[in-house]
């Protein structure tokens, strides 16, 4: 009698904080997936609006035929504490893979499809996700793979901008970000979810970098596409994106930088720290300024976690 083979279920997991409109038009390029063994977990992290309301109506309303359900956390959790969450029931219900999914995104039908024929590929992927394109501009890329440089505590989205095409063969890159990343259920288990040390930004690199010290490939499979509308719920280059970043790229490279790359970071700490005392001086960049020396500060206080910053 010939087996049946096993098809993967995944856990699609989509974040929402006050973005419902972004949110329901992820839902509605999910409902067009062929995949044929998933389900949604939409993730309320505190909405202040009525997402949960506007979400839930319109999963209850036909046509929509998505395996879906909405939790209201209450409270903002961050990004890793929400998808935390997620991740937990994922795993307690059955999943093989967990998808982490920006809530403004949209998706290629066949994206999932051709993300687990990578994945089923080889026992040694761990981790892996689409080529993510800009969504106002269909053909250019946003996300084509990346590299993590350790002394400017930075991780670089390669082919950024670029509107060539990276075929279709699969290939191993430094992280994949958490604005799509699959995992499966293997990994997490022997590395645990994402740590909320970092609340906002690099709990990915983080979690990626962890699973690759476990012995497992970060790949990028390029014939999975999707489109990212781009920083719908944090302003880029706000106080908030300075400070965490700052902040948490040094939290990286504490946690995994080697003897010699924490030695000069710290070098470079010191002239980055000269240099936004200057700016200081200069109305047009003295929040860019305070946001730096906050996060360089509460770095070496050893703060982690959400803040709340002064102007």
């Amino acid at each position: 009698m010939k087996q049946e083979l096993k098809i993967p279920k995944v856990f699609i997991i989509v974040l929402n904080w006050n973005g419902w409109r972004d949110t329901i038009g992820c839902l509605e390029s999910l409902q067009k997936i062929d995949y044929p063994n998933c389900e949604v977990l939409v993730i309320d992290n505190g909405s202040a609006d009525d997402s949960v309301e506007r979400i839930k109506g319109f999963l209850n309303s036909p046509p929509n035929k998505l395996r879906a359900a909405v939790y209201d956390l209450q409270f903002n959790l961050g990004f890793a504490g929400g998808n935390n969450f997620g991740i937990k029931y994922a795993l307690e219900s059955g999943a093989d893979y967990v998808l982490l999914l920006n809530n403004d995104t949209t998706v290629a039908p066949d994206f999932l499809t051709k993300l687990i024929e990578v994945g089923e590929s080889g026992k040694e992927i761990g981790v892996l996700g689409p080529v993510i394109y800009f969504f106002d501009e269909p053909r250019r890329i946003w996300f084509g793979g990346s590299r993590i440089n350790r002394l400017r505590n930075k991780a670089t989205h390669l082919h950024y901008g670029e509107t060539r095409n990276l075929g279709t063969k699969f290939f191993e890159t430094d992280y994949i970000t958490g604005c799509a990343l699959l995992i499966k259920k293997e990994v997490i288990d022997k590395i645990g979810p994402m740590t909320e040390d970092y609340f906002l930004y690099y709990e990915d690199a983080d979690w990626n970098l962890r699973a690759r010290k476990a012995g497992y490939k970060i790949v990028l499979a390029p014939a999975a596409k999707i489109w990212h509308k781009i920083s719908a719920s944090t302003k880029e280059f706000s106080p908030n994106y300075i400070y965490y970043h700052v902040r948490n790229g040094l939290i990286l490279s504490r946690r995994h930088g080697t003897v010699l790359t924490k030695s000069i970071v710290h070098l470079l700490i010191a002239w980055t720290l000269a240099k936004q005392i200057v700016k200081l001086l200069i109305p047009s960049k003295r929040s860019w300024a305070k946001a730096t020396i906050n996060g360089i500060s509460d770095f070496y206080r050893g703060r982690t976690g959400p803040i709340t910053l002064n102007s």
